[in-house]
């Protein structure tokens, strides 16, 4: 039997605003209430813990009524043919839902919350991460250990752990398709860069893409129709 090819699939919130997500630039819902420097930071963190609670509680309510869409759904039938990774940059858990099996969330997950001082903040061990779902937690609410309970997201100031897994797949993979993502949030924006040189690479975005690499093929579309448009490329392979 011949080994599937390996695809990563390097996703970000334009893959969710077709569920009706807010994105994080965008002027109008939560994240246009607040300074993203605010509450997507650490320093915005130490500064009011309440009102990041009470942030991220709100979106996970937001989240619960959300359902995955057609990008999401066409990006899991790749597993009927392809070895498929998905990196994300979303904190959401659309592409869970969609069925994707391997998902490398860079930026944490909104439905999981962790000790604010625990052995995540030491090892990046997740044994202390506790998915609460669509629930909320308190200020002044505390883990096992007896800490402040916090998202478990990423924030600027922060270190992103799972980077080395995304480079490993980025490096070891057949093709790689961006999907949704500006490419302008580092580290997440170079991972392109660690492809073989080999390979083809395939940017969804209905703007122009901004990066040069004899490699890339712009597919200008939004995502779900994009999707479409790159499985059709594939079976034509």
């Amino acid at each position: 039997m011949a080994r599937k090819q390996k695809l990563v699939v390097l996703t970000g919130a334009g893959v969710s605003a077709e569920s009706g997500l807010d994105t994080f630039r965008d002027s109008g819902g939560l994240w246009g209430k607040y300074d993203p420097q605010v509450v997507a930071s650490i320093d915005g963190w130490y500064k009011d813990r309440g009102l990041l609670i009470d942030f991220y509680n709100n979106l996970r309510v937001e989240l619960k009524d959300k359902k995955p869409n057609k990008a999401h759904l066409l990006i899991a039938s790749l597993e009927d043919k392809y070895d498929v990774t998905v990196v994300t940059q979303n904190v959401d858990n659309l592409h869970e839902r969609a069925g994707s099996s391997r998902i490398i969330h860079l930026h944490g997950e909104l439905t999981k919350v962790r000790p604010e001082n625990g052995e995540y903040d030491r090892s990046y061990s997740e044994k202390e991460v506790i998915d609460i779902g669509y629930g909320t937690i308190a200020l002044g609410e505390t883990a096992p250990n007896g800490s402040q309970l916090r998202p478990h997201i990423v924030w600027f100031g922060e270190a992103v752990p799972k980077i080395e897994r995304a480079i490993e797949a980025v490096e070891n993979a057949d093709i790689l398709l961006i999907v949704g993502t500006s490419l302008q949030v580092y580290p997440a924006a170079g991972l392109y860069r660690y492809a073989d040189p080999h390979i083809p690479i395939y940017i969804i975005d209905p703007k122009d893409v901004a990066i040069r690499d004899g490699r890339i093929n712009h597919i200008k579309d939004v995502a779900s129709a994009g999707m479409e448009r790159f499985i059709e490329i594939l079976e034509k392979n």
